[in-house]
């Protein structure tokens, strides 16, 4: 299946001044798959090396990080010559082994003719639990999200839709095909990212199946929380993490702690929502009292909210009713709100920006703003056709925002910015 990154690592290969690179992003993803296929198709060799699986890998980085010393091992590991300029060396589930880690920035300052790709599902979580040497400066990172609706799209056969939504989008157009591509975008949010759900669903377009491809995946995270988390944290994750359906039901779906537990506080939960958003289960959206430039200097580091870094994922974790979003059921089903919302926090995070929502005390909410260049853009969210938002009026008279973006099930339009 066509993933975006791809192109990202193919200039990657062919910039003269490569830095080992590092692919994070949370298990079950499709890094060790994207970066594999990547290998096979543009070198004629891609040495594979699985710290997690391969224990004995480990003990050839613990003496020497020198890159001449280490090639000469792994060439004797794998019984193969390497040559440099047809080879991708791949680290794969590199937080394992700290000293493999460590060696990038050896590979950086002494032998860049090497091309070396490192990837990691829990990478930053071990960095912060561990004294790791990280190599700052000396690698090149990319995050690899679960596929975004455009993908799955791709994946689902439907390329020419995909690019005609765009083409209606930038020559602000109706869509011909809006009908369809809601239909697909509710499927989409049953199915989400996850390249096996995606796979599943491109071929046999079951969501049953489905649903038992995320079980499988929720229960390999909550696997990883009691593998990776220090003893003392892993219920309080555990914990944190079941509760987020029950945080985005609520009205105001600000996150709180004593729904995880009565008496809950940051000082007992804080780590824990620290471990979730660095594993890439989660994605926090921090609350901003003023719309103003930096969005990032001004948010409130104690409001904020919790999203699942997968659509599909929150809906398997809610047992939300499948028929209820096929349908499109919006009016007896308030929880379709909080599934579209966490699309939309999806969407913007695949796309590099970073969230924000605003609120003036109890009297206005904008879903989200995202800041591009100099300019706010306040980004409100509606599940299906019913537009009206008192909130957004609040907000433009305060700010006069020179441009507004509502997300709804309605066509594209324009009016009154």
């Amino acid at each position: 299946m066509k993933r975006k990154l791809s192109q990202y690592l193919i200039q990657w290969k062919k910039s003269k001044h490569s830095k080992p690179l590092i692919i994070q992003g949370a298990r079950q993803v499709g890094k060790t798959h994207i970066i594999k296929e990547f290998g096979n198709t543009h070198f004629a060799e891609c040495l594979y090396m699985n710290f997690e699986v391969d224990l004995a890998l480990s003990t050839i980085f613990e003496k020497d990080l020198h890159p001449d010393s280490l090639i000469r091992q792994l060439e004797v590991y794998f019984n193969k010559n390497i040559d440099p300029a047809n080879t991708l060396l791949f680290f794969d589930e590199i937080q394992v082994c700290e000293r493999a880690l460590t060696s990038l920035k050896y590979f950086f300052e002494e032998a860049t003719q090497y091309f070396i790709v490192a990837a990691g599902s829990l990478l930053g979580v071990a960095v912060n639990r561990k004294n790791y040497s990280f190599p700052v400066g000396k690698v090149d990172m990319q995050t690899l999200y679960p596929m975004d609706f455009e993908e799955f799209l791709w994946a689902a056969g439907h390329e020419m839709l995909a690019q005609e939504i765009r083409n209606c989008y930038i020559k602000n157009e109706p869509c011909p095909f809006n009908e369809k591509a809601i239909s697909l975008y509710h499927d989409y949010l049953i199915t989400g990212g996850m390249p096996e759900a995606v796979l599943s669903f491109s071929k046999e377009s079951n969501h049953l199946l489905v649903s038992s491809i995320q079980q499988q995946i929720l229960n390999s995270y909550i696997a990883d929380m009691a593998k990776y988390a220090l003893p003392a944290e892993t219920n309080k994750i555990m914990a944190t993490f079941r509760s987020i359906p029950v945080q985005l039901a609520k009205e105001n779906k600000k996150f709180q702690y004593n729904i995880v537990q009565r008496g809950g506080s940051s000082g007992i939960f804080g780590p824990s929502i620290d471990w979730l958003a660095a594993s890439g289960i989660v994605i926090k959206c921090s609350r901003v009292e003023k719309s103003e430039i930096p969005l990032a200097g001004l948010q409130d580091l104690t409001s904020f909210k919790l999203y699942m870094g997968d659509t599909g994922l929150l809906t398997q974790l809610s047992g939300m009713p499948l028929h209820d979003i096929l349908s499109q059921n919006y009016t007896f089903n308030s929880f379709m709100g909080s599934i579209t919302e966490n699309y939309v926090a999806n969407a913007l995070t695949v796309n590099g920006f970073s969230l924000y929502y605003w609120n003036s005390g109890n009297t206005a909410e904008i879903d989200f703003l995202i800041q591009k260049g100099a300019e706010i853009i306040p980004i409100e969210v509606k599940a299906g056709k019913n537009v009206r938002s008192r909130s957004l009026s609040v907000y433009r008279e305060k700010y006069k925002p020179s441009v507004i973006i509502r997300l709804s099930s309605k066509n594209f339009g324009y009016e009154n910015n």
